[in-house]
C-alpha cells in the first residue's frame, strides 16, 4: 500500500486504487496525480479495507476479480462502516451477473478493461463534487468561475480575448446562435473591466413591442403620452458609469436604430416628451444571433450603427463545434439540479456526446433538468433524456452500421439484467428494483424502453 503526498488543498481529492496488476495500478496511479489527484494504492482489497479504516477518501476504484477478497465483496464490507464512499468498479470480464452484483451493492459505475481514462476522469470529478477543471486565469486577477465551463479550446480562446479587450471602453459585438451563451460572455467582459462597480443593464430588444422599446431605453416625461403620469428613467440612464447589454440588437425598429446611433457617437438622447438632453456615461455591448452583415445588405439594420457597434466582435460557437463542453456542462447542470446526488449511465454519455444541440447549452441545460426530475435524482438513464436526443442517437448508429461501442455492451447487460431479473421475480417490479438497486420509478421508465424494443418485459 503506497501512499502519494498529500497536502491540505487535496485532502478531499484522495482516491484509493485497488487493483493486483501493477500495470494498471502504475497506469491509474500516473494519470490521476497527472491530473491533480492524490492516490493511495493496495493491491488487494484486504490492504484497501486497511486503507479505509486509516483515512477518507474521495473515492473507491477497485478491479473486480482479485486474488482473496474480490472486489464486489471488497465494496459490500466496505459498504458497512463507508455507506457513501462513491465507488467504480472496472473488470475485464464484464458479466451479467457481476453488473447485477455492482448495481446492488452501490457501485456508481461498472468499466469494462481496457479503460476509457476521460470516462474513468469523469467518473472521479464527478465523485469527488469537481464539476470542471481549475478556474482559468487570464492575468491580473481575471479568471473564470467554476460555473462557466470552458473546456474545449474554442471556448477558451474566446473568453481569452474577451479578458484582453474588457479593461478598455471598446464597444462590443457578441454573435453566435440562440442559446450558445452570449449572456455569460457580455458578464465577463463587464466584472473584468473598470466599470464593474457599477451597473451592468440588461435588455432583450426582441422581448419588448416597438412602442415600448425606446421607452424603456430612453425614459420618458410626465404626460408625452395617454397613462404617462410620472417621468420615468431609461435604462441608459440607469446604466450611466456601468455597461448596458442590448441583446438580440438587430430586432431593433430602424426608427429606434437612429437614436441607438445618436448614443453612440456622443452619449446624448432625449426622453420620450422632451427636447432636452441628456448625457449618459455608459460601455456599450450589443449581442445578435443574426449575421448583421447580412441584414446590412437586406436593408434591415443601419450600415452605420452596424460598424459603430462592431468595434470588437467576438463569436460564440454553437455547442456542436465545441464538443469537449458537452459532458462537464451537462454534470454541472445536472449536479444543480438534483443537488449532486444524480449520476449518468454509460448509454447516456454516448447520447449526449453525439447528439448536434441545435438548441446549444439552453436545449442541454433544459435536457438535464428533465433528467433529473424523472431520474428522481438516481441513475440516469436513456429514458429520462427527451426523445429528440435519444432518437438521434439511434439514427445515427442505424446509418452507421457499426458494431456496439463498449459502452454500448455495458448497455446491452443492463438490459439484460433487468430482463433477467424480471423473471427471476414473476416480473414483479417492485421486487425487481429491490434486487436490482434502482428505484422502483428508473425500473418502470426503462420497462417502457424495452417495451418499445419488442422484450418480454409484462408477465404471460
Amino acid at each position: 500500500m503506497v501512499p502519494q503526498t498529500q497536502d491540505s488543498s487535496t485532502a478531499n481529492r484522495c482516491v484509493l486504487i485497488v487493483d493486483d496488476d501493477p500495470g494498471q495500478r502504475s497506469l491509474l496511479n500516473s494519470f490521476l496525480t497527472g491530473q491533480g489527484f492524490t492516490t493511495v494504492v493496495a493491491k488487494s482489497g484486504e490492504e484497501a479495507l486497511v486503507a479505509l479504516r486509516e483515512r477518507d477518501f474521495a473515492m473507491m476504484i477497485s478491479d473486480v476479480r482479485m486474488p482473496g477478497i474480490s472486489g464486489l465483496e471488497t465494496l459490500r464490507r466496505a459498504r458497512k462502516e463507508h455507506a457513501i464512499l462513491p465507488v467504480l468498479l472496472v473488470t475485464a470480464y464484464a458479466d451479467i451477473r457481476d453488473a447485477v452484483d455492482a448495481m446492488r451493492d452501490g457501485a456508481v459505475n461498472y468499466l469494462s478493461k481496457p479503460i476509457d481514462l476521460d470516462e474513468l476522469l469523469a467518473s472521479v470529478r464527478q465523485a469527488a463534487g469537481i464539476t470542471s477543471d481549475r478556474p482559468l486565469e487570464f492575468g491580473e486577477g481575471r479568471r473564470l468561475p467554476a460555473s462557466i465551463i470552458a473546456q474545449s479550446p474554442v471556448t477558451r480562446a474566446v473568453f481569452r480575448d474577451a479578458s484582453l479587450i474588457a479593461p478598455s471602453e471598446s464597444r462590443v459585438l457578441i454573435t453566435g446562435e440562440s442559446g450558445v451563451g452570449k449572456e455569460v460572455l457580455a458578464d465577463m467582459i463587464h466584472e473584468w473591466s473598470p466599470r464593474s462597480a457599477s451597473q451592468l443593464v440588461k435588455i432583450n430588444c426582441a422581448a419588448i413591442p416597438e412602442n415600448l422599446l425606446e421607452r424603456e431605453l430612453f425614459g420618458h416625461e410626465t404626460g408625452s403620452f395617454t397613462g404617462a403620469s410620472s417621468q420615468r428613467i431609461g435604462r441608459f440612464e440607469i446604466a450611466s458609469g456601468g455597461t448596458i447589454f442590448l441583446d438580440e440588437v438587430s430586432e431593433m425598429a430602424p426608427q429606434l436604430q437612429a437614436k441607438l446611433l445618436r448614443v453612440t457617437q456622443d452619449g446624448s438622447f432625449q426622453r420620450v416628451g422632451s427636447n432636452k438632453e441628456v448625457q449618459s456615461d455608459v460601455r456599450l455591448i450589443a449581442a445578435s444571433n443574426r449575421n448583421l452583415e447580412e441584414e446590412v445588405k437586406k436593408g434591415r439594420f443601419r450600415e452605420d450603427l452596424f460598424y459603430r457597434l462592431n468595434v470588437v466582435e467576438l463569436h460564440m460557437p454553437p455547442l456542436r463545434e465545441r464538443r469537449e463542453d458537452i459532458l462537464p456542462a451537462a454534470r454541472h447542470f445536472l449536479s444543480l439540479f438534483s443537488q449532486g446526488r444524480a449520476r449518468f449511465s454509460a448509454g447516456v454519455i454516448e447520447c449526449l456526446e453525439n447528439y448536434s444541440w441545435p438548441g446549444n447549452v439552453r436545449e442541454l441545460r433544459n435536457a438535464m433538468e428533465r433528467a433529473s426530475l424523472l431520474s428522481r435524482s438516481e441513475l440516469v438513464l436513456p429514458d429520462h433524456l427527451p426523445n429528440r436526443i435519444r432518437a438521434a442517437m439511434q439514427s445515427q448508429q442505424l446509418a452507421q452500421g457499426s458494431e456496439p461501442s463498449d459502452k454500448g455492451r455495458l448497455e446491452e447487460i443492463e438490459r439484460q439484467a433487468i430482463l433477467q431479473g424480471l423473471r427471476q421475480h414473476h416480473f414483479n417490479r417492485t421486487e425487481t428494483a429491490k434486487a436490482l438497486g434502482i428505484s422502483r420509478r428508473t425500473l418502470v421508465y426503462k420497462i417502457q424502453r424495452l417495451r418499445e424494443q419488442g422484450h418480454a418485459v409484462d408477465a404471460a
